[in-house]
């Protein structure tokens, strides 16, 4: 290899790959860890502004209500009253509803649709967010908690217990935001949320049998073997007039949403069905004394707004841990939910919201919440759907929500006495049904067995098990799937596309060409300490098969790795080149790079592997390595290698 320009011929100099300027360590460090936590570049907007100017931009960073507030005419505040009156309509008698389904007093759900939401108004930055309680967070908060404390023995405890659980789920968003790692949400993934919300609506749907039945006693397990359980033992206690009742009200629920779906200019006749069933039932129960033949009512609500709830809080043993644990992982659904939904509807208006302002924008409104006697809230589906259709133009539609649940705590609660709980279950169970996504499950095994899978995983684990345990099972997976494609890159041989100078596998373009003495292999992740082991085992395995399959034929000479996707690697990747290096000299067989990224390069010249292997050696393309093997072969005497003195008829 006496090249004068330390090349081989018949490549040109300015095809080397070069190897980067060093940089110093805390500069890249720095670079590294912008990229990590503020890939955003949250600063930017601060860059050449004055002092002042950059305290009024901070304000409206975490105050959005700064920016869009001074600029709010009319003509949107129309918009937003039709917007915010039809999402109250539904947003009173699910707060009721998901409260009784976290075990809660009704009044509480009704003090979580009036603070939260003028917090998130400030703070928000989705347009189309309706904040409220949830059904999936309510079952988790009732069942994580009523497994420590009872609800009907130790009423107080529990209810100072949601708070606390509240706070913590607040502060542990909150936190999330502030730190930007919001990333930590990611592994929530599409198919794990499909799969988790439908077992969750499945088991929700299932505990309101206990409503629609009329029965006064029933298991606290969320499980489908506990619950059918408790179901069938108490044949004899079953309400004929619940069933018949609930079973009506649920039918025109259903009816309002699938006419509400063939005709979406009609969207606010189901948005107002939930309110409308309560007032019919409620209407019925009174006029007739259903109380007194077997249907349960809600019963007495105070009037008046959030009472304080500061010294609520439960901050000793042995309650802190479960309140602990039950805020953060309450926390995450919750978050995973509503930065979902946001992000769904601002694509659909084609305005971006900022993932980690909303982190603390949920957990503020969640610290005020847990302080002023709420329980978790965030953005639901469904709420915000019907505040999309009904035109909102901005948060403001939020607060007109909470000033109709104001003047229903402050006015409209005693009306509420002889609401049926048969109509509660009725609401949500109608609810529940819609987050069943079946098409997204199908669609899912067409594209992605695997994601099927844990799709499928995090259903059966929260049906048969408990919601705590479908998400650790599909959490679990997802994990596990990542670390998979960590620790098990794929490897590939690539072969010469016809006509063309493109090299592509050669599993995938059948009529790809392997060349003659030369094993191409395609490296599809960065090298790490996880994969460093198996990929030497898995090159060494492709140069066996290989040499298996060219007997009679031109005999191994030259391995090329593509490094196009090896956007890094450690220290033990390093090794493990090294180590292939050795090996594949021991048959007389030349390693040959092509296309390495800057930081390969960088560490390959640092540990002097790049010496080693020879820069000569390293190529920017596939076609410009396989160019410089195939003069090797041609030009080299049998048996001999490109290092021979005298061996190579062209090399200087």
């Amino acid at each position: 290899m006496g090249n004068a320009d330390g090349v081989l011929p018949g490549t040109e100099f300015g095809h080397r790959v070069p190897v980067p300027p060093s940089r110093p360590f805390l500069d890249t460090f720095r670079a590294n860890l912008k990229e990590t936590f503020f890939p955003d570049d949250p600063l930017r907007q601060f860059r050449n502004e004055s002092g002042p100017r950059r305290v009024i931009l901070g304000l409206k960073y975490f105050l959005p209500i700064l920016d869009w507030a001074p600029s709010y005419s009319l003509s949107l505040f129309k918009s937003d009253l039709i917007a915010g009156a039809t999402i109250a309509s539904l947003a009173i008698p699910q707060g009721i509803s998901y409260a009784k389904l976290a075990n809660l007093p009704p009044i509480i759900g009704l003090y979580s649709s009036f603070v939260p939401p003028l917090v998130y108004a400030m703070m928000g930055s989705s347009r189309d967010l309706a904040v409220g309680t949830v059904a999936v967070a309510s079952l988790l908060i009732g069942s994580m908690l009523a497994d420590e404390v009872s609800p009907t023995q130790e009423p107080a405890l529990y209810l100072h217990l949601a708070f606390t659980a509240t706070f913590f789920a607040g502060l542990f968003q909150a936190a999330l935001g502030l730190l930007r790692l919001g990333f930590i949400v990611d592994f929530l993934s599409h198919a794990t949320i499909v799969g988790f919300m439908a077992g969750a609506a499945t088991v929700v749907c299932l505990q309101q049998l206990k409503g629609m039945l009329g029965l006064e006693h029933f298991t606290t397990a969320t499980d489908l073997v506990s619950v059918l359980k408790s179901v069938f033992t108490q044949v004899h206690q079953w309400r004929w007039e619940s069933a018949v009742l609930g079973c009506c009200f649920l039918f025109f629920l259903l009816l309002t949403r699938f006419f509400s779906k063939r005709r979406p200019r009609f969207f606010w006749v189901s948005a107002a069905a939930p309110l409308t069933s309560v007032i019919l039932g409620t209407l019925l129960v009174f006029l007739t004394h259903a109380e007194n033949h077997g249907v349960q009512v809600i019963g007495y609500l105070k009037k008046g707004l959030n009472p304080p709830s500061a010294t609520s809080l439960i901050f000793t043993a042995p309650y802190l841990t479960v309140a602990l644990k039950t805020g953060v992982v309450t926390g995450i659904v919750a978050l995973a939910e509503g930065i979902a939904v946001g992000r769904s509807f601002a694509m659909f208006k084609n305005y971006h919201i900022d993932g980690n302002k909303e982190m603390i924008a949920f957990g503020t409104m969640n610290i005020v919440g847990s302080l002023t006697s709420c329980y978790l809230t965030t953005g639901p589906f469904s709420r915000s759907a019907v505040n999309y259709n009904a035109g909102c133009k901005t948060a403001m539609s939020n607060v007109v929500m909470a000033a109709a649940v104001m003047i229903t705590l402050l006015f409209l609660t005693p009306l509420f006495h002889y609401t049926p709980l048969v109509v509660l279950s009725a609401i949500i169970m109608a609810a529940m049904l819609g987050l069943v996504d079946y098409e997204a499950a199908i669609h899912l095994w067409h594209v992605d067995k695997v994601d099927f899978c844990v799709c499928l995983a995090a259903f059966l684990g929260v049906v048969f098990g408990s919601v705590e345990i479908g998400l650790v099972i599909a959490v679990s997976i997802s994990i596990l799937r990542v670390l998979l494609f960590v620790s098990r890159p794929r490897t590939t041989v690539l072969g010469k596309v016809p006509n063309s100078s493109a090299y592509r596998r050669v599993d995938q373009y059948p009529v790809a060409q392997t060349v003659p003495g030369v094993l191409i292999l395609r490296i599809d992740a960065p090298i790490y300490f996880t994969n460093a082991s198996y990929l030497r085992e898995r090159i060494s395995r492709w140069i066996e098969e290989e040499n298996d399959s060219s007997k009679g034929e031109t005999s191994l000479q030259y391995l090329i790795l593509d490094m196009g996707a090896v956007g890094s690697i450690d220290t033990s990747g390093i090794s493990m080149l090294d180590e292939v290096k050795k090996i594949i000299d021991r048959r007389s067989i030349k390693l040959v790079l092509a296309n390495p990224g800057s930081e390969v390069m960088k560490k390959m010249n640092s540990s002097k592997i790049l010496e080693a292997i020879g820069h000569e050696w390293v190529f920017l393309t596939v076609a410009d390595a396989v160019a410089a093997c195939n003069f090797m072969l041609h030009t080299c005497k049998p048996g001999a290698t490109a290092n021979d003195n005298g061996a190579c008829e062209a090399v200087v």
